[in-house]
This record gives structure tokens, C-alpha cells and sequence, in this order.
């Protein structure tokens, strides 16, 4: 028996359309701890069997929608199953991505440093010390 040759970008074209099917399906959830969910990436695991779909929170509490997004993943799965054309349907496991509130601390610390430094050139230079 010949091995099927594995199709080349195949697991980011399902892990892109995973994402893009995840967004649409998790309006219509209709549980208060889901907040504005963002899907930011889909990894899914060489044979497809878990795909780990990484989220942002715009509203809402990161924790709580993590819980309740992990206990909707059956239903999601559920609904992956009518819109894939794929033989393995990934387990969804919702992990909070953390990238964009890191980016938006980093910013502001940035923000911040150059407040400083323009405060500082805005300050006459202290007068220099006379040596005796």
C-alpha cells in the first residue's frame, strides 16, 4: 500500500478556515460570559485530532470566557462538523491570547518613556558643579 503524500500547506489552510468558522459560530452562543471574542489563530495538531484556538476579550472577563468557550466546545466541534469538508473534526481547546494586552501595556509604557523624555528636554539642565 502507497502512503498518501500529505497535501503542503493543507494544516494552515484547515486551521484558517477553523478560525474564520469559529468567529461566525461563537455569535450565536448565547452565554452571558462570552463577551466580543476575537479569534486571533488556530494551531491544529498534525493529524488533526486537537486544534488550540487562541482568543482575545474585548469585553468581558478572559477567565470566565475561557471557561465558557472550553464548555461550548463540543457544541462548536458540533457545528465545525457541517461546515468543514474534512474527514477528522479538531477537539477545540480555547486558550486566552494574551498578545494584544502585552502590545497595548508595551505602547503605553512607550507612551509613557517618551512623555519623560520630552518633560525632561523641556527642564532647564542643572547648573554643573564648580571644581575647586
Amino acid at each position: 500500500m502507497k502512503h498518501k503524500r500529505a497535501i503542503p500547506n493543507r494544516s494552515f489552510r484547515v486551521a484558517d478556515q477553523i478560525q474564520r468558522d469559529v468567529a461566525v459560530l461563537i455569535r450565536d452562543l448565547k452565554d452571558p460570559r462570552i463577551g466580543m471574542v476575537t479569534i486571533n489563530a488556530v494551531e491544529v495538531t498534525p493529524d488533526y485530532a486537537h486544534a488550540k484556538v487562541f482568543f482575545s476579550v474585548l469585553i468581558g472577563d478572559a477567565e470566565e470566557c475561557a471557561t465558557a468557550l472550553n464548555e461550548a466546545a463540543g457544541y462548536l466541534r458540533n457545528g465545525l462538523f457541517k461546515r468543514l469538508q474534512i474527514h477528522t473534526v479538531p477537539t477545540l481547546h480555547f486558550h486566552f491570547d494574551r498578545t494584544t494586552e502585552r502590545a497595548a501595556d508595551l505602547s503605553a509604557l512607550i507612551n509613557r518613556a517618551n512623555a519623560d523624555r520630552a518633560k525632561d528636554a523641556d527642564e532647564p539642565p542643572l547648573p554643573a558643579a564648580k571644581d575647586d
